[in-house]
C-alpha cells in the first residue's frame, strides 16, 4: 500500500470577486489548476489519537496542534466514517505558507485521500470533496486536484478542459494575510469570468486581489514584472490572495531555464518549475 499522498499546489489562473453574500462572504469565480509541485502527507501507522510530524523546507512556519488542517481533516473523516482509531501522520512541507497556493487546503485534501485508502473506506472522490467543504472553501477543489471552474466560495465546482502547460512559481518570501487583502480590496465588482474555453477565459480574466495584495506587499509587483519579462511567458499573474505568482510558459524545458535564472538572480525568492496536472 502506498502510505503517502501528494498534495499539489493550487493555482488560481483567474479570480473574480463578485457580490457580497448574506453571510458576509463574497461570491467568487475562479479557474483552479494544479501543479506537480507540492507537499506530501504520509501515514506512519495507527495511533491512540491523531498526531502530526512536520518536516520539509517550510515546516517551521506551521503548528502541529489540533487546528492544523491535516489533523482536522483526519478527525473529520474518522468521525464521518465511524473509525474508532487514530493515526500518526507526517507532513513534508515544500510549499510556502500563506502563499496563495492553497497549501493547507491541499494538505487536508491529501490527508482525506490517504486515510480513505489506508482505512479501506472506498469513498468516491465526490464524497471526500463534500466532507472537505467543512474544512475550507478550497478543500473540495484540492480533493479533485484537476482543472476546475469554481463558483460560490469556490466550492461549486465544474470540471474544465485545460491543455497541458508548464508553470514557474515564485514567492518573494513574504506571507500575505487573506483577510488583510480582502480589507484592502476596493469592493468594485468588475464583472464575470467568461465561460467556455478555460484557457481563453483565464487569459481574458484577472485576479481582483492582485492590486490590494501589491499595496500590502510591493515585492509582488517586482515578481510579476520579472515573470512577464521571461522568454516564452504566455501569462503571468498572482495566485489566490498572494504572495505567490505564476507564469505559464511554452514548455517544461523553458520553465526550468527561467526558474534557474530567476533563482540565481534572486536567491531570496522561492522558485519552482513544473507542469500542470491534467484530468
Amino acid at each position: 500500500m502506498n502510505a503517502s499522498e501528494f498534495a499539489p499546489a493550487k493555482i488560481n489562473l483567474a479570480l473574480h470577486v463578485r457580490r457580497r453574500e448574506a453571510d458576509g462572504y463574497h461570491a467568487l469565480e475562479t479557474i483552479f489548476v494544479f501543479a506537480d509541485i507540492g507537499d506530501t502527507v504520509r501515514w506512519l501507522g495507527d495511533g491512540l489519537g491523531f498526531s502530526l510530524e512536520l518536516g520539509g523546507q517550510f515546516a517551521a512556519a506551521l503548528g502541529d496542534g489540533p487546528d492544523n488542517l491535516v489533523l482536522r481533516a483526519a478527525r473529520a473523516l474518522a468521525q464521518a466514517a465511524g473509525i474508532d482509531r487514530g493515526a500518526r501522520l507526517a507532513l513534508d512541507k515544500a510549499l510556502p505558507v500563506a502563499s496563495g497556493l492553497g497549501g493547507g487546503s491541499a494538505d487536508a485534501a491529501a490527508a482525506l485521500r490517504l486515510l480513505n485508502r489506508v482505512w479501506g473506506l472506498g469513498w468516491p472522490v465526490a464524497r471526500l470533496a463534500e466532507l472537505g467543504t467543512g474544512l475550507g472553501a478550497d478543500v473540495p477543489a484540492c480533493v479533485y486536484s484537476v482543472p476546475m471552474r469554481g463558483e460560490g466560495r469556490g466550492e461549486r465546482l465544474t470540471p474544465v478542459a485545460f491543455a497541458g502547460a508548464a508553470v514557474v512559481l515564485v514567492n518573494p518570501g513574504v506571507a500575505v494575510s487573506t483577510a488583510a487583502v480582502f480589507r484592502a480590496w476596493d469592493g468594485v465588482d468588475r464583472g464575470a469570468l467568461a465561460h467556455g474555453d478555460a484557457r481563453a477565459a483565464a487569459l481574458a480574466g484577472r485576479n481582483d486581489l492582485q492590486a490590494p495584495a501589491v499595496q500590502i506587499a510591493g515585492a509582488i509587483a517586482d515578481v510579476l514584472a520579472t515573470l512577464e519579462a521571461q522568454s516564452g511567458t504566455t501569462m503571468a499573474r498572482m495566485s489566490g490572495s498572494g504572495a505567490t505568482c505564476f507564469a505559464l510558459v511554452d514548455g517544461l524545458p523553458q520553465a526550468r531555464v527561467a526558474a534557474h535564472a530567476l533563482q540565481a538572480a534572486r536567491p531570496h525568492w522561492w522558485v519552482a518549475a513544473g507542469e500542470l496536472l491534467m484530468a
